[in-house]
């Protein structure tokens, strides 16, 4: 055997070694990049990573999300809010699972920076009472929102209103509870009250009888304190009327005899 031969035979081992490990470092990125109780894996085909933390006992979203997700499953925790831009790095992110967690309500910003980008977004089983009335509007993904709690009012009418474009989530909010009038059951696309109307007038009506309680007390007040001074005024005279007459003396008593 040549020395080229031997070089040869000790070499292609290695490049394969080598190809391997780059390989490995493409598909299964480091320990350091990926978030506690998570598995990351990259993806081919959308150049990017797979980021799985579903039932892993969360109780808040990763604040070290890698850059390069474009599926992140964060379904089956005890998720309870979604911070104001939670997502903001996450440029390429094009599916979201936020099912079966605890959110209860939704911010302005909570998904700002993946607007663009984003296909899916995964919110059911959720316990969302209300959302700010933008959450949703700059959205153009699918979004899955049913069995959740949903309270009808002024701000859900709107933020319903923001996706109208999105049948499915249109239908999907159906009222679990409501402050003005009994809507449970019923879609907030389908109830033809202007709530936000309904809820200015109700504060106005709740204003106006604030301010006349108030004034019947202020009256009550003026009466009672009127009563109370006639009353002690009453009490002085009398006591003044009880009191003794004062006698003559008897210088003054000689001189009325000297005139008569």
């Amino acid at each position: 055997m040549t020395l080229l031969d031997l070089w040869l035979s000790r070499s292609i081992p290695m490049c394969l070694l080598l190809q391997s490990l780059v390989l490995m470092a493409l598909c299964f990125p480091s320990a350091s990049m990926c978030p506690k109780g998570c598995s990351c894996l990259r993806d081919p085909h959308l150049h990017g990573l797979n980021v799985t933390c579903s039932q892993s006992s969360l109780k808040e979203i990763p604040a070290n999300l890698p850059d390069d997700t474009v599926l992140l499953r964060l379904d089956h925790n005890q998720i309870r809010a979604v911070p104001e831009k939670a997502f903001y790095e996450l440029k390429r992110l094009r599916e979201l699972n936020l099912s079966y967690n605890a959110v209860e309500t939704l911010g302005e910003d909570a998904f700002n920076g993946i607007d663009g980008t984003l296909q899916v977004l995964d919110l059911s089983h959720n316990h969302i009472i209300n959302v700010h009335k933008n959450a949703f509007t700059k959205l153009r993904a699918r979004i899955i929102v049913h069995d959740n709690p949903w309270h009808c009012e002024c701000a859900l009418q709107q933020g319903a209103g923001g996706v109208a474009h999105n049948h499915e989530v249109a239908s999907r909010v159906v009222c679990g509870s409501s402050d003005l009038f009994d809507l449970e059951g019923r879609p907030v696309m389908a109830v033809d009250t202007d709530l936000c109307n309904l809820a200015k007038r109700t504060t106005d009506y709740a204003m106006l009888v604030t301010m006349f309680c108030w004034f019947a007390m202020v009256i009550s007040y003026v009466v009672y304190y009127v009563r109370q001074n006639q009353e002690d005024a009453r009490r002085h005279l009398e006591y003044l009327k009880s009191l003794p007459s004062k006698p003559k003396k008897p210088d003054e008593a000689d001189d009325i005899s000297t005139v008569v």
